[in-house]
């Protein structure tokens, strides 16, 4: 049996630190009285914490609220000017590449078309390069304020120095999107942090959008691939290899439609985008899948009501075998789906699930739009952020 890791004085305060940044962070404007109560720190460790956090500029006073009888108390919050993180959302048909501060409050966007077709990694991690450095140019942000950059990517994530990307739909095998980018780029890039689309979409969903206060819930995406982002007590599972969540690849039709995986039956090949439009007989070999989706969503076609099945058949298996008190469904397919169809959906999911599981769960729309999958990789760097909250390395911005 493994010893227990020891933990020194100095792991002991920097797991303290962390935990009041991140509580203040999400309570926003919050007294010193209150972090006391919310983190269960005594209260001269607050004080000492919040006066470093305040001379290092992380966090700044945001006015002062009444107390019971005593001086009034004054209000925290975390400097939304401290730092800024971007995000990258690597998508079938785009790169879309975000400048946030820390407040998550978007400040430049730039966005590249890609052709379904093609998806050469060194196209990408050009225009991943090229798009940070328009955001930064376009806010008038120095590249030493930004305290990262995160990617979200379809299929699997190696982590390590290269960043290692499997991506079956893309024809991606092992490419080593770290070294592309870190090769391509004329100048050091911040620190990289990469992770699955769907899981950095879900992480975005449950911090600010309709996951918020779920602690066991299933964030699905629904685009031109389909995945999902299992969350339970409050954290996104990845599984022994990462790949946890690759729910486009269960396989809902023994022997069915070939998959862009390679496989056969996958729920990608039915409720995907070129799946559905490929079975109405539209052609996706143009550009305009979302227009032709739309104009389908308002006919009469029968592959409209098929495509609802398949999906209550698949978001069916998650409540039988997750138990989540709450499905989110996104990505730019599940959304218009859902705008019209919420439902039917809902009726679909009851009829292919068990009645005591699926009485537990609501099934809800993403609030986060087409934006969710660059500001969850945005989360990516804010995650590390709280964990490290580097003293001195940023200054506030005037």
């Amino acid at each position: 049996m493994a010893r227990p890791e020891r933990r020194t004085v100095r792991d002991v305060r920097r797991g303290n630190r962390a935990m009041l940044l991140r509580t203040l962070y999400f309570a926003g404007p919050t007294s010193r009285n209150d972090l006391t109560r919310l983190t269960g720190l005594s209260a001269a460790t607050v004080s000492t914490m919040t006066g470093d956090l305040l001379g290092e500029g992380i966090i700044t006073e945001a006015g002062q609220v009444e107390s019971d009888g005593g001086r009034p108390r004054v209000l925290l919050r975390v400097d939304p000017l401290y730092g800024y993180a971007i995000g990258v959302d690597v998508a079938e048909t785009h790169v879309r590449v975000e400048l946030f501060d820390l407040g998550m409050n978007e400040r430049a966007k730039v966005e590249y078309a890609l052709r379904p077709a093609r998806h050469d990694p060194e196209l990408v991690a050009r225009h991943i390069i090229a798009g940070i450095e328009v955001v930064l140019s376009d806010a008038g942000v120095p590249s030493r304020q930004v305290l990262g950059v995160g990617v979200g990517v379809p299929g699997i994530v190696e982590r390590g120095e290269d960043v290692v990307i499997h991506a079956k739909t893309f024809g991606w095998n092992g490419v080593p999107l770290g070294a592309l980018l870190r090769a391509g780029s004329a100048h050091p890039l911040p620190p990289l942090h990469v992770d699955n689309g769907t899981k950095a979409m879900g992480q975005a969903e449950l911090w600010f959008g309709s996951g918020r206060d779920a602690s066991d819930a299933v964030i699905v995406l629904i685009g031109s691939g389909v995945g999902a982002a299992v969350v339970t007590g409050g954290a996104t599972f990845h599984g022994v290899s990462s790949s946890a969540g690759e729910w486009g690849h269960t396989k809902i039709v023994a022997g069915g439609r070939p998959c862009r995986c390679g496989g056969r039956g996958c729920l990608e090949a039915y409720i995907g985008a070129e799946a559905i439009l490929e079975r109405a007989g539209v052609s996706t070999q143009t550009a305009g899948w979302h227009e032709e989706l739309t104009r389908l969503l308002a006919s009469d076609s029968p592959v409209v009501e098929e495509t609802i099945d398949y999906l209550g058949v698949g978001l069916g298996n998650l409540v039988n075998l997750v138990n989540p008190g709450r499905i989110v469904v996104g990505g730019w397919v599940g959304l218009l789906l859902g705008e019209r169809l919420l439902p039917a959906i809902r009726r679909a999911v009851a009829e292919n699930s068990l009645p005591q599981p699926y009485a537990a769960t609501s099934i809800v729309l993403g609030r986060l739009g087409p934006d969710a999958v660059a500001l969850g990789a945005a989360t990516l760097v804010l995650e590390e952020f709280f964990a490290t909250a580097p003293a001195s390395r940023v200054t506030a911005a005037g």
